[in-house]
């Protein structure tokens, strides 16, 4: 079971509950809900599409990294999160609402953070022009999850620092 020092968890708490003050504006919200619909998948598969429309087999070595990325992402944080068995904050921090849709029970680490930070790396590596906007959505991502009560502000940072390494580990070694 996953557990933090009591401290930095009463510090993950307050800042889940402050994150998810923001859903109760209904546009920002609507925008959250459809940022992480987005990172489940679609986002990253169109642009996948779209990239190899445009370039051909010079987008291949972006797209064989993306999809070692998210083969070995998937992998990763199935594992943590069947190991830590952390719940959501919305089912265990009274004054957090689940705004969005779950796609799995447990919390730790943000998988949509993970992938999101891993492929914008990858993108950014073989296109430099996209690396605004892959790390433009990436931010967003990582934002939406505590703000629809998803997840807590330390599995989106984890899930980034595992993306990271991740990205840049398949770009230094492939």
């Amino acid at each position: 079971m996953f557990a933090l020092p009591a401290r930095l968890q009463l510090l993950d708490d307050r800042l889940a509950v402050r994150s998810n003050r923001l859903s109760r504006y209904r546009g920002l919200r609507d925008l959250m809900r459809a940022v992480s619909r987005l990172g489940d998948g679609v986002a990253w598969y169109t642009l996948a599409a779209c990239l190899y429309a445009l370039f051909g087999a010079e987008a291949l070595p972006a797209l064989r990294h993306m999809l070692v990325a998210g083969v070995m992402g998937v992998g990763v944080y199935k594992l943590l999160k069947t190991r830590t068995l952390r719940p959501r904050p919305f089912e265990v921090v009274s004054d957090v609402v689940c705004a969005g849709c779950p796609l799995d029970k447990f919390s730790f680490p943000s998988g949509h953070t993970l992938h999101a930070v891993s492929f914008s790396l990858i993108l950014a590596h073989h296109f430099p022009a996209l690396a605004p906007a892959v790390f433009g959505f990436a931010l967003l991502v990582a934002a939406s999850r505590p703000v629809l009560g998803l997840h807590y502000p330390s599995d989106v940072l984890a899930g980034a620092a595992i993306g990271a390494c991740l990205g840049l580990g398949l770009i230094a070694l492939l």
